[in-house]
């Protein structure tokens, strides 16, 4: 393979790849103007991709033509070496395999896959389902968050994907940094991503090669920076940051993860706003609690 090719190009799921939140205008109608300018605000401020029609990009809430129309927004905007790895994520396997193609067609370069989320399937529906999308030929990263989906992609099923070739990597989010290890173990060239922004330096130092990130969308420059550090271990830079952020980032590992990442980018500057229902505003005391860390990083110089 030729050296000029880039790792975005060979492994394009490597890197700080932002769970994208989505723009809706008064009438909760999306913005798609303000999401191309999102996008390419995101690359020229360090990131190196971006993960759109996921759940902070709020894809339940989309229809079909909204849905298809963020993922090729998203390509339109990004520049050249730029990562759009959308969610392909749907109640049944059909469904996951039409986003999948979708996705191809659109541009993409790669796609990210929750289990099937209609019911709680076994090890069999589980494997079938990312047999059915990975037939489309985009590399697929797995997304394991059990919490919302009711299924736990266990180390053992992971290392039954990654050894049948359907998945090159998995964004994990269970919160439990000791999977990291069983993990490897199982599966050693299965590539692990960062899943919440709250376990970044311990799976980042552990050996993670990439980061789906959520607090990114409002402060991208200090979070890339965090997450060169901790990758390359260089815990005198890393640990400062991340305390420093920590009160912040471990709020894209709750409930209301959504609103807290929209309310901490309009403290920012940046263009948040509301979600779709069945997302409710913040209450006031989260409310406050997000615009005080969000100012609390923003006062440090952070960005």
């Amino acid at each position: 393979m030729s050296e000029t090719i880039s790792a975005a190009e060979t492994r394009p799921w490597h890197g700080v790849l932002v769970a994208t939140a989505l723009p809706f205008a008064d009438d909760h109608s999306v913005d798609h103007d303000a999401y191309a300018e999102h996008v390419r605000w995101l690359a020229d401020n360090g990131c190196h991709g971006i993960s759109p029609n996921g759940s902070l990009g709020e894809y339940q809430t989309l229809d079909d033509d909204e849905r298809a129309r963020v993922v090729c927004t998203a390509v339109a905007a990004a520049p050249p070496g730029f990562t759009v790895m959308p969610g392909v994520a749907a109640y049944g396997a059909l469904q996951a395999r039409a986003w999948a193609e979708q996705a191809g067609e659109a541009g993409a370069q790669a796609v990210m896959l929750l289990p099937p989320n209609a019911y709680r399937g076994g090890r069999e529906s589980i494997l079938e389902h990312y047999r059915a999308v990975a037939a489309v030929g985009l590399p697929i990263v797995a997304y394991n968050n059990p919490i919302a989906t009711r299924i736990d992609l266990t180390p053992e099923i992971l290392a039954e994907l990654y050894a049948e070739g359907l998945i090159v990597a998995v964004k994990e989010f269970t919160g439990d940094v000791r999977r990291f290890y069983e993990i490897k173990e199982l599966a050693a060239g299965l590539d692990v991503l960062v899943g919440s922004d709250d376990v970044l330096l311990e799976l980042g130092i552990a050996g993670a090669v990439g980061w789906i990130a959520g607090f990114t969308n409002a402060i991208p420059r200090v979070t890339v920076e965090l997450y060169n550090a901790a990758v390359n271990r260089d815990l005198d830079k890393a640990l400062p940051l991340y305390r420093d952020l920590h009160r912040l980032l471990r709020w894209d590992s709750k409930t209301e993860f959504v609103q807290a990442v929209k309310l901490s980018m309009d403290v920012a500057g940046r263009r948040g706003g509301g979600c779709r229902p069945p997302r409710v505003p913040l209450s006031p005391r989260d409310a406050a609690a997000v615009t005080e860390a969000t100012e609390a990083v923003l006062a440090k110089g952070y960005r």
